[in-house]
């Protein structure tokens, strides 16, 4: 089902990490017998280039299938130096992107195809972005017309608040065609940019938009479910999490976002919603060559949030008793660790969204058509939230998690006192600092929450436990994005109120920490790490 690992558990323990690998989904025939690496460090890449061994010709001289160099033309001049060495540049770059995509063996298990999907993805969002600036952002951010605002609200926040509850569950009863799942995600939002192309001046601009946002969003979710079954044996969820962020923001939002910015600037709008759709397009057709193993989901068991125990309606069941019993009638709650990160990360997230919508809403009103004053605002505290979320990435990818729980704690614990300096100083500075320290917690504290949902889920419950995760996590985003788009634009009002949030938050995750909660059933009075339940009265399996 999903990626190698030790066999579940509930009475030994958080694990430590370095899990004796064994074949689980059929991608591993595609790898030789693993060797352990010695002090949990990876093999370097091998060279971009093959290094000659000795001056004979025959190393020298290219194989029967190898590209020809370029030819070198009679006459040099300076223009066709730089014509030969950009384009030997250039041919370097993809050759070392696509080195990377298929590290560790990602090509083989599948990684690489999701990979790309998700690197399309990220273009789309930001292209859509871009796109819909001027009509629907900002003119909303003016404030000047609150039926403006109300639909920017209506369209960013309320659908994704609706839909999230309903996606988990509908992603367990999903047993077969995920793949086609994504790619519908993708071909949903081409007919949707071509809608949009024709109706950019009309009332149809408004539930088109609508569409974009969940179909992105439920595309995230899908995603989270999908990524186990692709996890190559020389890596784990963690950093595999962390390298689809990665080339996400690098590849997709960066790069698609500036390709986006100088279509909008050459042909507006209308032109930037002619390449989203060439994207979408193009991710549609990327799912798909996804491998067909993600489509095996035979005995998974459901993830839940909540804890029922032994109470009169539910039973807990040990391992011994849990072949007896249909997976589809068991349910495995998550345990006190992943709920722990589940809290912390959702505390964070409420402050991503609510920065991410916020500050532009701040820099409109406050440099009213200033458009370089507005830019260099909005410039600084993007940077800031870019730079954060890269080296939180970076990081995760990088260091050892012993003690997830703990990081999580404090990336909570930092965002909620930056966001408090913020409303006493009322600065921009101190506002993009934020930014800095959200997105840089948040990246960090989401690969301490996979490193737990890793390492305290049985293996038929992990997917689901992603996509639970997932959908709680953009359910929190979408909380904080609401308090962005209602709050005053003064820094210390909107600041406060969120600290205040924050703090509740921070409380819960302390408490949770320790065995206990502000609201029963969604706190730490539970397992480190639970046993799976059934609802009394249960039948046995035939």
């Amino acid at each position: 089902m999903t990626g190698p690992r030790e066999p579940h558990d509930p009475d030994r323990g958080r694990s430590t990490g370095d899990h004796p690998r064994h074949e689980n989904h059929p991608g591993f025939a595609n790898y030789p017998p693993t060797t352990r690496r010695v002090g949990g460090r990876r093999q370097p890449l091998p060279p971009l280039h093959p290094v000659d061994s000795g001056p004979t010709e025959e190393i020298r001289q290219p194989g029967p299938g190898a590209p020809k160099p370029p030819p070198i033309p009679r006459k040099l001049t300076v223009t066709r130096v730089a014509a030969m060495r950009s384009r030997e540049l250039t041919n370097k770059g993809i050759a070392t992107f696509h080195r990377a995509a298929k590290a560790d063996g990602a090509d083989k298990s599948g990684l690489t195809a999701l990979t790309y999907a998700v690197m399309a993805n990220f273009a789309t969002d930001a292209a859509i972005a871009v796109a819909l600036a001027n009509t629907l952002f900002f003119s909303a951010a003016t404030g000047e017309d609150k039926t403006k605002v109300a639909l920017y609200l209506l369209i960013t926040i309320a659908p994704f608040a609706v839909i999230a509850p309903l996606i988990g569950p509908m992603l367990d009863r999903l047993q077969h065609g995920r793949r086609l799942a994504l790619a519908s995600s993708f071909a949903l939002r081409t007919v949707l940019a071509v809608l949009l192309v024709f109706n950019f001046d009309s009332w149809a601009l408004y539930p088109a938009a609508l569409g974009m946002m969940v179909l992105s969003k439920s595309f995230s979710v899908l995603k989270s479910a999908v990524t186990p079954r692709v996890l190559p044996p020389e890596i784990d969820l963690v950093r595999v999490n962390s390298r689809l962020t990665v080339f996400g923001l690098i590849g997709g939002t960066i790069g698609a976002g500036a390709v986006a910015g100088i279509i909008a600037f050459a042909t507006g709008s209308t032109g930037v919603l002619w390449f989203a759709a060439l994207l979408t397009t193009l991710g549609a057709y990327l799912s798909m060559r996804i491998p067909a193993w993600v489509e095996v989901t035979e005995g998974e068991v459901p993830a839940t949030l909540t804890y029922h125990g032994n109470d009169a309606h539910t039973e807990v069941i040990g391992a011994d008793r849990k072949e007896t019993v249909k997976a589809s009638k068991r349910r495995q709650p998550l345990g006190r660790t992943v709920i722990t990160g589940l809290w912390g990360n959702s505390t964070i997230r409420v402050m991503t969204g609510f920065l991410t919508l916020y500050i532009a809403f701040v820099a409109k009103s406050r440099t009213g058509h200033e458009p370089l004053e507005q830019a260099a605002m909005l410039g600084l505290v993007g940077a800031a939230a870019g730079i954060g979320n890269f080296a939180g990435n970076a990081a995760g990818a990088r260091i050892k998690l012993g003690r997830p729980t703990v990081v999580v704690l404090r990336c909570t614990a930092a965002v909620t006192a930056v966001a408090i300096l913020v409303a006493l100083t009322d600065s921009l500075l101190t506002a993009a600092l934020a930014a800095l320290v959200a997105s840089g917690a948040s990246a960090l504290a989401k690969v301490s929450l996979d490193a737990s949902l890793q390492d305290d889920l049985p293996e038929e419950s992990i997917a689901s436990g992603f996509g639970r995760s997932e959908t709680v996590l953009q359910l929190s985003w979408v909380i904080g994005g609401a308090l962005g788009v209602l709050l005053p634009t003064q820094y210390w009002i909107g600041f406060s109120v969120v600290s205040v949030l924050l703090t509740f938050g921070l409380v819960q995750t302390v408490l949770s920490y320790r065995g206990s909660s502000l609201l029963p059933g969604l706190g730490g009075k539970r397992p480190d790490v639970a046993n799976q339940e059934i609802t009394k009265p249960i039948s046995t399996a035939d």
